[in-house]
């Protein structure tokens, strides 16, 4: 039994135990406050440019030249999350910093085997010396790392510790963090990830200049092996399945990161906020579709030339992906200059805004006949592309074939000023020589417009002749979006359906797209822009120094690479608007005399002079007799020949109209069997002209 003196001594040695304790906790509580971890609120990291998912387009370098890109938790695959840990520090979750039984096991190996055989680093011990590199490897940096690691405990929950280090630990070279090292060796986000590449990652960090793999790839291979090994005797892979990722390649690569929409990105620099990332209505997807068709339409193109795409989707107003060049680092190409927004002449591409004021006002049908042939607006002379005329032709070929005098024809009557103010209204400024008013030539090219303006036109087209003003996110806080009519809904329409039966361009399938091509004066720009129920896709072709490129077209250059960036956007086709009730389109024989020909006054009368010579049959010649070979099991057909009148001709027969109606000046005729015929032919001025014949 022990006497009094006893227990009052240690009572005593009891109390000043206490006592030492307290005084050493206020000590580390006083050494906590004055000498605090440099734990910032938010860590230096790379700026994020995302799509509207949030998925990665580009990233730019921290100031100190590192890829550290921000990482969540929800970022990262688990099983790499639990494979970290169990390699690390497999008791994370439970210690307040140091992991006491781990640095006396370190100890004891140290002790008995005279080297290192494990650390005993817990991952708050080795964010601490992330955030405050060490100067040795001595015992003291060694406390202190001890030190910090509980005082980070106290400050972070776990999952912040964990996010900071998966955001810091270095992966060789100038990568930091989980979501750059899997980005730059794999390709893709830590969102999901093989057994193999988890074991990589984890290993990668304790020695990342001598294990990264595209420097020493039989070394990385060796450290993610010993990893799987580790998660065997671990028990968090099997057997088997470890065997399986070991079996798994190591690329010894490293990619570059994600720089898709370069001009945008940087257009979004200027509103960067440090650790929030800059988003764009692009989607990822679709940009990589479009990017991938503009390297691959510029290598066929040939040198210097580059190619621009802006995809929008007409309901909103987004604009889903947008290239400003073939290729952003191709200096040939002047890749850097965003040609998305670089006014150019539009070329014909404005021509179904022309008729489609022309539907509005009633002046034309799909069917009403319009004159292509030479003519004089007060000394402006319009002539086709292709330096010919057609003659006769309805509004909907005119359209669909592109020809220059029949839309200035129809520009003329509704007017150019008219025209320029619907383009206003719909939110487009197109640019006009200095001090000249809007004349006959807009209608041609003669103005200047954006790639992106256009597509914002074309908006109107697939969205029932309303427009939205487009927009990716790089504009002002407080710039202005509005929603505007370009066309009536029944005028729309009439576009629409003109324009779905254009040809589509050699070796391309009709998807259900409407489109137009245009081509500058002097082949500097190649347009073609098109559409579905939903979506505009535009695209420009030229060089950047607005140099000619002799044989430069919008059907031909343009129109196949808007056909294949529509497949490689991988948005499924919109079907086109059905027609509208009370839409106006009759056929041509049931036109009303005002709308049979373009310019017909309230009579009925053909205002515009026939200009043209009545036509004339030159072969046969009247009163001939043609030996066609009747008598025989097969008779030959008679070849037809004029010369003047007006397209299209109808020729008839005995009386009888043979099939069809024909812009050539010659046709043939199979007649029944021998005996005297008669041949006429009618001009679509409604003149005639007969031969009388004997078939033998």
């Amino acid at each position: 039994m022990l006497s009094r003196k006893h227990l009052r001594r240690a009572a005593i040695a009891a109390a000043s135990c206490t006592g030492i304790l307290a005084l050493s906790a206020a000590t580390l509580w006083e050494f906590d406050r004055a000498f605090p971890p440099p734990l910032p609120a938010e860590l230096t990291v790379s700026t994020e440019v995302q799509d509207r998912d949030g998925q990665l387009l580009r990233a730019f370098a921290t100031p100190d030249g590192y890829w550290r890109l921000e990482t969540r938790l929800d970022q990262v695959d688990m099983q790499f999350v639990d494979m970290l840990v169990t390699y690390e520090d497999k008791r994370f979750w439970d210690h307040e910093g140091v992991d006491v039984l781990a640095l006396a096991r370190a100890a004891g190996q140290f002790a008995t085997s005279g080297h290192i055989v494990s650390g005993g680093s817990t991952l708050s011990m080795q964010l601490a010396r992330l955030i405050e590199p060490r100067e040795s490897r001595s015992l003291g940096s060694k406390i202190k790392q001890m030190l910090r690691a509980i005082q980070i405990e106290r400050r972070l929950s776990k999952r912040e510790i964990l996010e900071r280090y998966l955001t810091l630990a270095p992966y060789g070279g100038n990568l930091e963090g989980v979501r750059a090292a899997s980005l730059a060796y794999f390709g893709k986000e830590p969102k999901r990830l093989t057994v193999s590449e988890a074991a990589l990652l984890v290993a990668l960090p304790q020695l990342p200049e001598k294990r990264r793999p595209d420097r020493n790839l039989k070394i990385a291979h060796a450290a993610r092996d010993r990893v799987l090994t580790r998660m065997v005797s671990s028990g968090l892979l099997g057997e088997h399945e470890a065997a399986r990722a070991a079996l798994d390649d190591v690329a010894g690569l490293r990619r570059t990161l994600p720089t898709l929409a370069a001009h945008a990105a940087y257009a979004m620099l200027p509103k960067a906020v440090p650790g929030q990332p800059l988003q764009l209505t692009i989607r990822k997807s679709v940009q990589e579709g479009l990017e991938q068709v503009a390297r691959d339409a510029a290598a066929k193109l040939g040198p210097r030339l580059s190619v621009a795409m802006v995809l929008a989707d007409s309901r909103t107003g987004d604009i889903l992906g947008e290239v400003g060049s073939a290729n952003f680092f191709d200096a040939s190409r002047s890749g850097w200059i965003d040609m998305t927004k670089i006014v150019r002449s539009p070329g014909s591409t404005l021509k179904p805004f022309i008729y489609g004021l022309a539907f509005e006002q009633g002046l034309v049908a799909q069917e009403t006949l319009i004159d292509d042939s030479p003519v004089d607006f007060s000394g402006y002379r319009p002539k086709n592309f292709d330096m010919g005329y057609q003659g006769d032709v309805s509004i909907r070929q005119a359209l669909q074939l592109s020809l220059n005098v029949p839309a200035i024809r129809v520009l003329d009557a509704v007017g150019p000023t008219r025209l320029m103010a619907r383009f206003r209204q719909a939110g487009v400024v197109p640019v006009l020589p200095v001090n000249e008013a809007p004349g006959l030539a807009i209608g041609l090219g003669g103005v200047g417009i954006t790639l992106r303006d256009l597509v914002q036109l074309y908006t109107g087209l697939a969205n029932g002749g309303k427009t939205h003003t487009l927009h990716d996110g790089t504009e002002p806080a407080n710039a202005e979006r509005t929603t505007a009519t370009i066309l009536d809904g029944q005028a729309n329409w009439q576009i629409i359906d003109i324009l779905s039966g254009v040809k589509p361009p050699e070796g391309a399938s009709q998807r259900g797209i409407a489109y137009k091509t245009g081509t500058s004066y002097g082949y500097r720009d190649a347009w073609s822009v098109g559409f579905d129920g939903r979506y505009v896709l535009g695209v420009w072709v030229g060089r950047p120094d607005a140099g000619a490129v002799p044989g430069l077209s919008g059907y031909v250059s343009a129109a196949p690479i808007l056909f294949e960036g529509f497949v490689r956007s991988g948005l499924a086709i919109v079907p086109l608007p059905g027609k509208p009730p009370g839409v106006f389109s009759p056929r041509r024989e049931d036109l009303p005399v005002t709308l049979a020909r373009f310019g017909a006054g309230a009579d009925g009368l053909v205002q515009a002079t026939v200009t043209e010579p009545a036509p004339t049959i030159v072969f046969p010649p009247d009163g001939a007799r043609v030996d066609l070979g009747t008598s025989s099991a097969e008779t030959s057909p008679l070849v037809l020949k004029l010369q003047g009148g007006r397209a299209p001709f109808r020729w008839l027969a005995n009386g009888k109209p043979l099939a069809g109606i024909d812009r050539r000046r010659t046709a043939t005729w199979q007649p029944d069997g021998a005996g005297y015929s008669t041949l006429t032919v009618i001009d679509a001025a409604g003149r005639a002209a007969s031969v009388k014949v004997f078939v033998e």
